[in-house]
């Protein structure tokens, strides 16, 4: 069914005036007018129009995503640049990270051996202490027992002393007190006192 040029240029999209261009440029076999004078627009004119209004649409189309894909690849680009410049930030405060960590690490490691070799010499120390005081102790001992050993002798040898001394004047005091040639002599009181005074060894 024929269609006119405004129903034509609305269904494409484009405007009455573009119709009317490529209208015009027909075969004159193509052209057909309606009873009242009014340009038509046959199913053949219709399929040459569409062609020719396509072809610089599907042009202009390209020529716009081309753009577009250009200011698309562009801004990736950009993109992808400020990506890896942003990575390669984040890499070198990582390296930097990790370099202070390991230096702290190390320095704790060297605060550890420095406070183990402290203990083992503490450890040491209090060792050799133990066994200074257990000499000490031993010979304190010792001492003591020389000590000890030679108080008892001296205790043993005074006690010997005094009983062999009360022994020697009691056989001195018995001398006395025997009568000689038969002659009986009271005790004096002297001699009394002086029983008395031995009595208490």
């Amino acid at each position: 069914m024929p269609k006119t040029i405004r129903e034509l240029a609305d269904e494409l999209n484009v405007s009455k005036q573009t119709i009317q261009y490529h209208y015009q440029r027909l075969p004159a076999k193509n052209q057909q007018k309606d009873s009242q004078g009014a340009n038509m627009i046959s199913l053949t004119a219709e399929r040459i129009i569409r062609d020719k209004v396509a072809k610089p649409l599907v042009a202009k189309n390209q020529q716009t995503g081309s753009k577009k894909a250009t200011k698309t690849s562009k801004e990736n680009n950009d993109l992808v640049a400020t990506l890896r410049r942003e990575v390669e930030d984040l890499k070198s405060q990582r390296d930097k990270q990790l370099a202070t960590k390991d230096q702290q690490i190390s320095s704790k490691d060297r605060q550890l051996d420095h406070l183990t070799k402290l203990i083992d010499q503490q450890q040491q120390l209090q060792l050799a202490i133990v066994a200074e005081n257990r000499q000490l102790k031993e010979h304190v001992q010792k001492s003591s027992g020389f000590v000890g050993t030679s108080r008892s002798n001296q205790k043993v040898q005074s006690t010997e002393n005094d009983s062999i001394q009360n022994k020697d004047r009691n056989d001195n005091q018995g001398k006395k007190s025997v009568p000689q040639s038969g002659n009986i002599q009271k005790d004096t009181p002297k001699d009394k006192a002086h029983k008395n005074w031995w009595h208490f060894w």
